[in-house]
Formats: C-alpha cells, sequence, structure tokens
C-alpha cells in the first residue's frame, strides 16, 4: 500500500535494510515503465505523478530544474515569509550542521519553490550538484516528481526513495515531505521536506518531518493572536527591490520582474531607507540639489504608481503598510546584524546602483560597502577574505589583502593573485 507515502505497491520493502538492493529494483521498474511498460512494482497514483511531470515538459533525462528566482532573491523573499518565523526551531529540531551530517532540512513556499535549506557542507554541495537550492521550483512542473510536489498535489506527507523520482538525477536521494497549513485557515503556508542520500532515510524519517510539522503549526498559532492576524490581514502584498548592481527592478507579489529605470530606483531607495517618509521637497532636494522641484518628483510618483500600483503613500512619501517591502540591501545588512558574514558575502554581488552618482545614494553605497568588507576583514577567515577581495566590491581593500597575507603568508600564489588584480585596479584609476 502506498498511503501517501510515495511507497510502492508489490515491492518487498528493503529501503532501511538493503536500500542499495531496493535502489536497484526500483531503477528496473523506472526503466521499463517510462519505456511504456508499466511494472506493477509502481503505484498507480506515481505513475500518474509521472505522466503529469512529462505533460507539464519534464524529461527524465535531462535535468532542467525550473528557477523562480536566483538564490539572493529568494532569501529576500524569505526573509518576509511567515514561516521565517519557525525556521530557528525547525533549524534545531531537525537540521544537522555537523561535518557527518548527511540530510538536508528544506522549507518552501506553498507553490514548492524553495526558500531555505540547512545542512552540512557535504550535504550542501550535493544539493548545488541537483541544483537543489534557494529559488529553485520543486513543484511537479518545475523539477517532476518528488516528494515536496506530492505533499503539495496530495495535501499529505509523502516520501520518495530513489527511481520513484521522475528524473534520473534524482535517483540517488530519497525525499521526505509533508505541507506545513495555516492553524487558522487549513491552507497550506509552505512544505517540510527531509532529504539526503538514499542510505541516510530511516524509519523515523516521517516522524521526524511530522514533529517538524506540528511545531511549526504551533508556534504559527501561538504568534497568531489577534493583533498578529489583523497584522497579517493589513500587509496584502510584497514588493522585492533588487537595488544591488546595474539593472535595477521590482518585483511584487513574485509576479514579473519589471526593470526600473535609475531615477525611480533611486527614489525607491531612498524610501527604503527611511521609515518616517519624506516630503516631495525633502525628496527634490536629495536628488536634484538645490534645482529640485517637487513637481518633478509627483511624476516621478505618479509613473511608479502606474508601474507598481499604490505601493508608495504621498504626504509623506513612504511605503503603504500594506505592502512589506524587501531588498537585497536589507538582506545583507539583516546578515551582517546576525554575524552571518559568508552569508552576506554571497548575498552582495555588486554595490548599490553601482551608476548612480546622487550623494545619497552614493553614501548608502559606501556605507554597505564598507560594512561588507570590515565584517570580512574581522572574519579571520582566509578563503573568505580572498573571495572578497576577488571581487569588484573589495578589489581595492588594502586592508582585506593584508589581512590575507597575514592569514596565508605573502608568498601564497593567492595573494599574488588578488595582489595582481590590485595592481591592475590601480593603474586603471590612475589613466
Amino acid at each position: 500500500m502506498r498511503t501517501g507515502t510515495g511507497a510502492t505497491t508489490h515491492l518487498p520493502d528493503l529501503r532501511f535494510t538493503a536500500p542499495a538492493e531496493y535502489a536497484r529494483t526500483l531503477r528496473k521498474a523506472h526503466e521499463a515503465t517510462i519505456s511504456g511498460s508499466p511494472d506493477p512494482s509502481i503505484s498507480p497514483s506515481l505513475i500518474k505523478s509521472w505522466q503529469r511531470s512529462m505533460a507539464l515538459g519534464i524529461d527524465p533525462d535531462q535535468h532542467r530544474p525550473v528557477h523562480r528566482h536566483d538564490v539572493s532573491e529568494a532569501r529576500s523573499l524569505s526573509a518576509g515569509h511567515r514561516l521565517a518565523t519557525v525556521m530557528p526551531a525547525l533549524s534545531q529540531l531537525l537540521a544537522d550542521e555537523s561535518a557527518a551530517g548527511r540530510h538536508l532540512l528544506i522549507v518552501t513556499d506553498r507553490q514548492g519553490e524553495v526558500l531555505w535549506r540547512v545542512g552540512s557542507r557535504q550535504a550542501l554541495r550535493l544539493a548545488d550538484s541537483l541544483e537543489f537550492v534557494e529559488g529553485a521550483d520543486w513543484s511537479e512542473a518545475g523539477v517532476g516528481t518528488n516528494a515536496i510536489s506530492e505533499a503539495l498535489v496530495t495535501g499529505l506527507q509523502a516520501q520518495l526513495f530513489s527511481a520513484e523520482h521522475l528524473v534520473r538525477t534524482h535517483h540517488d536521494w530519497a525525499c521526505t515531505a509533508a505541507p506545513i497549513r495555516d492553524p487558522n485557515t487549513g491552507e497550506v503556508v509552505g512544505v517540510l521536506d527531509v532529504s539526503g542520500p538514499f542510505e541516510s532515510v530511516t524509519p523515523d524519517s516521517l516522524r521526524m518531518v511530522r514533529c517538524g510539522v506540528r511545531l511549526a503549526e504551533e508556534l504559527l498559532k501561538s504568534s497568531g493572536g489577534p493583533a498578529a492576524r489583523q497584522q497579517s490581514a493589513a500587509v496584502r502584498s510584497t514588493l522585492l527591490l533588487t537595488l544591488l548592481g546595474d539593472k535595477p527592478s521590482a518585483e511584487l507579489d513574485g509576479g514579473e520582474r519589471l526593470p526600473l529605470t535609475l531615477r525611480r530606483a533611486e527614489i525607491l531607495a531612498l524610501l527604503a531607507s527611511r521609515t518616517q517618509g519624506w516630503s516631495a521637497d525633502e525628496l527634490a532636494y536629495q536628488l536634484h540639489g538645490e534645482d529640485g522641484a517637487a513637481t518633478a518628483i509627483r511624476t516621478e510618483m505618479h509613473r511608479i504608481r502606474s508601474v507598481l500600483g499604490n505601493v508608495v503613500e504621498p504626504n509623506p512619501y513612504r511605503f503603504s503598510p500594506a505592502i512589506r517591502v524587501v531588498t537585497d540591501v536589507s538582506v545583507v545588512a539583516d546578515h551582517l546584524r546576525n554575524g552571518r558574514v559568508a552569508e552576506a558575502l554571497a548575498a552582495y554581488p555588486a554595490k548599490l546602483l553601482n551608476r548612480s552618482t546622487n550623494l545619497p545614494v552614493e553614501l548608502m553605497r559606501d556605507e554597505l560597502n564598507e560594512a561588507v568588507g570590515a565584517s570580512v576583514r574581522s572574519s579571520g577567515d582566509a578563503q573568505l577574505i580572498l573571495r572578497w577581495c576577488a571581487s569588484d566590491m573589495g578589489a581595492s581593500d588594502t586592508e582585506a589583502a593584508a589581512a590575507m597575507a597575514g592569514l596565508i603568508g605573502p608568498g601564497d600564489p593567492r595573494f599574488q593573485l588578488v595582489r595582481a588584480r590590485m595592481e591592475r585596479v590601480d593603474r586603471e584609476l590612475q589613466s
């Protein structure tokens, strides 16, 4: 009996006692079924899921997962997701970040997009090879049949082992998942998944996931009193602003990414930097100096609203309380505030609006860049400092280069690469 767990129907369940043998048998059943001769070992409901996935364009022989967002954007979205409040407890209960840890804790949104993953470096590297990363779509349409997609389709817990997955690159994995529901409405708000090499699955995997779901839903309930529910009802949309680099954009509720002109991006960056808001005259001065006119700001605000809707309130200009605003800048800053230097550097691909010559924006840009640089320098992590020095943002950070030389020695080839890059940057600046 499958009973929503992904187990096959007529195959002896050796997944815990002889996992390699069980996987080999499943792979033979997978080959036969995909070739057009359904194997009775594979449950009819699982075959239907494979058929739905292939109808959506998933090829069992090609690993091409859909990415709804890149990693840094997904991390930005996760910071504003309501499940963010339960992640510390779930990590403490289910994650294994030790050197020997083999499984990953994964949490997605209600559509199957990965928002969090926690595990050891080894487990994360294995997941990277499958593009099982933040922003990846693990629904049937995104990557084919897997435990997360089954939990979303059936609304039940699911456990898939090896070749029960449609795509062959997933056959070395076992995944156990269950939906997390809003305790007040019963609606699915995300999926909790524990994944790893198929040898890592245990008879307790389902129990662990069920415990994690119960914990998450209890925490959502306890944080969902009248005040919290009113606040949740008031916040109707999430606005994601990409301000790092030279291609600023806005994205409302995971919809189409909308390019922003530099001037509108500067306005939105200023709005995001101050909760009390700005008058039209203040913004005009910030953006245009003494020659600034409030009418020009009102025109730009009208254009912003025509693209994004009523995300900004007037008098003073500030983001509407019905909008949760997440920027890639705030994600970096949040990592720094919590001492997550490696994560901050990973989420910092370019300087803030690096084409802007506006003085207030330049000051914010320099402040963020120095905060990241100072945190990296003080980390004492040679590899982290090397990544910083090799980036455009840290290419001229001589203090970081000196710190790295002290850690690895000036004769180390890695230091020579950094020094050569810095010398080139100096020549370009002087020319």
